[in-house]
């Protein structure tokens, strides 16, 4: 699994014009699921990034993580980050998981996200999303299970 964090000032997801997911102070975080992953690739992932110290302390010091700052986390789906680009000019998908795979890895991580966190929020897995945020900092990293 593959997962692009950005520390948000806000963010939202709307579909059809229809806010469907959105959070205040936090993380958007885009999740890419390969076709080897599993439900312990999802659960080591959504350990690091609720654990990940990208929030800044009183010192202005990246040392405190998204329970810490009792953030909001917003999961959105993003088949395009398991591409890859390293030959040609156009993205080969082929490492990507089946759309069937895809939403039940998505599901279970969404569903683990919720037991361990108090506040996330999503998109719809497969959905024709529009995705605004408010990055803080410029802050964004890139996690892999």
């Amino acid at each position: 699994m593959k997962a692009l964090i950005q520390r948000v000032s806000s963010a939202a997801v709307d579909i059809a014009g229809e806010r469907v997911g959105e959070i205040g102070p936090g993380i958007l975080l885009l999740l890419g699921v390969e076709k080897d992953d599993t439900e312990a690739d999802a659960d080591k992932l959504l350990k690091k990034i609720l654990g990940y110290r990208i929030f800044s302390d009183h010192e202005d010091k990246m040392n405190l993580n998204l329970q810490q700052v009792e953030g909001g986390l917003l999961v959105v789906s993003q088949f395009t980050l398991v591409a890859d680009t390293r030959k040609g000019l156009r993205p080969s998908f082929s490492s990507g998981a089946s759309p069937a795979h895809g939403e039940k890895l998505y599901d279970y991580f969404v569903t683990q996200a919720r037991a361990a966190h108090h506040d996330v929020a999503t998109g719809r897995f497969g959905g024709d999303m529009k995705v605004s945020l408010l990055n803080d900092g410029p802050v964004t990293f890139m996690l892999e299970s």
